[in-house]
């Protein structure tokens, strides 16, 4: 492995139709300029994501840039990717806290779910990227991934968007108008235009309304309050490491910190290994068709890398990663698939996380702002289980893929929950995760040969975009 790349089409623009490979660059202007594209195609996902799972933004940016160099490196830069932060936990960081876990327990469980990944990974390596569907079919991936979306509805309807519901309303068909209607590269940003905007509308509306009588997540109760409150903006330093968390319970300020682990916090994240290994095939399978290269042997070790970048991350309270369809679309777009740009991409995003101004801005989102956004973020989560069974043309005629699924599904949408003691539980999206695959794999033990033939078709597609 080196990190030498050849120079193509002598450093300057590619002709029309023309490609730059992996091994190759253009000239350094050049590359920087790509390396920009990227950073802001996954920026506005990147730190969304730790905002809603109450982690800190200004160390995931920081930490995303360390983990894709690491991915980077453990594909022998074959696999052009970048690791942003992964909505798949979403759901389980939510239950987490519901039940009383803090930032060190989520940090805990999400490093033990990313140790789980990398061992997979390895797995995977050793003896081929087949057992990921013998284990994992479309039927089962699909499932776990909606519930893990459609789950998250209370949070929204509880948390969000109570505290400033007209903010929240605007923002949601902003997002919407803008994912529709407009094309190019904002589109392609658009949750971030839309991020952005609900936030200069909420500094507006406290300019004209004054403050706002609603429910306050920090509080834990209704309060009046101002929508922005700049004041940990101010006091934040331009050039610095990220504070370290601080305070408890609904009060703690996210921060660096080593994690905690408490194997029911653990149980509630494991699915999102299943997301995450959807995921990372359907991006490499991506990748592989663009480049026209073979990347099966490859499979393994992205996913064992993106294990790896999510256990590093959370070691220092950071957020879960993995690799972004947003950055494929860039590529898609660019035709450029050179690695040298993806370095970039990473240098730059290290050196945001060495501003606590940075990410004191982007803690202060308004809650509303959140609320927007939140709603079609978890809708599009959920919504992406259902386009793993439609590329896959699974077959809900066959009760063998109908019924298990279905209980599946209610139960991990519902939050049901199944008490062994007085200390523990599961419910919700991990009960509903063990219960797809359980059921499903002991129903194939039972079912005629005649049910079983469809359910083993080949995949045509396994993945799903963060």
């Amino acid at each position: 492995m080196t990190l030498g790349w050849r120079v193509a089409y002598e450093g300057k623009t590619p002709p029309p139709g023309s490609v730059v490979r992996p091994d190759e660059r253009l000239s350094w202007p050049r590359t920087v300029g790509l390396g920009a594209q990227h950073v802001v195609a996954m920026f506005g996902a990147t730190f969304v994501f730790p905002l809603v799972m109450g982690l800190n933004p200004q160390l995931a940016i920081m930490m995303s840039g360390i983990a894709t160099v690491c991915f980077l490196l453990i594909v022998k830069n074959k696999v052009p990717s970048y690791l942003g932060t992964s909505a798949s936990f979403v759901g389980g960081v939510a239950a987490i806290r519901a039940q009383g876990g803090d930032d060190q327990h989520v940090t805990g469980a999400i490093l033990i779910a990313g140790l789980v990944l990398l061992a997979v990974g390895v797995l995977i390596h050793f003896l081929g990227a087949q057992v990921i569907h013998a284990v994992l079919p479309p039927v089962v991936t699909g499932a776990v991934v909606l519930l893990i979306g459609f789950n998250l509805a209370p949070v929204v309807a509880n948390v969000y968007w109570p505290q400033d519901q007209w903010i929240a309303l605007i923002t949601m068909f902003l997002a919407i108008g803008i994912m529709v209607g407009v094309r190019g590269f904002i589109g392609r940003i658009a949750i971030f235009v839309a991020l952005v905007f609900g936030y200069v509308l909420s500094w507006l509306a406290d300019r004209v309304f004054g403050q706002i009588t609603s429910y306050d997540a920090g509080a834990g109760k209704e309060t009046t309050h101002w929508r922005v409150n700049f004041d940990g903006v101010k006091s934040a330093k331009w050039i610095g490491f990220p504070d370290k968390t601080t305070g408890s319970g609904a009060q703690q300020i996210a921060g660096w910190h080593f994690p905690e682990f408490k194997w029911a916090f653990i149980l509630l994240v494991l699915p999102a290994v299943i997301a995450l290994i959807a995921e990372n095939t359907g991006h490499v399978k991506a990748v592989a068709e663009m480049t026209g290269d073979n990347l099966d042997p490859y499979m393994g070790r992205a996913i064992a890398a993106d294990g790896f970048g999510t256990a590093l991350a959370s070691t220092f309270g950071g957020s879960p990663t993995t690799t972004y369809a947003e950055n494929i679309g860039v590529m898609a777009a660019t035709r450029v698939y050179s690695t040298a740009a993806y370095y970039v991409a990473a240098l730059v995003a290290i050196l945001f996380g060495f501003s606590p101004k940075f990410g004191a801005l982007v803690a202060a989102t308004p809650g509303g702002v959140l609320g927007g956004i939140t709603v079609v973020l978890y809708g599009m989560i959920g919504l992406l289980g259902v386009k793993i069974w439609t590329e896959n043309r699974v077959d809900f005629g066959n009760p063998l893929n109908l019924v298990p699924i279905a209980a599946g599904v209610i139960i991990g949408i519902g939050n049901t929950s199944l008490k062994f003691t007085d200390n523990f539980s599961l419910s919700g999206i991990a009960l509903g995760t063990i219960v797809t695959i359980v059921a499903y794999h002991g129903a194939r033990l039972i079912a005629p040969e005649h049910l079983k033939r469809p359910a083993a078709a080949s995949p045509t597609a396994d993945g799903v975009e963060p």
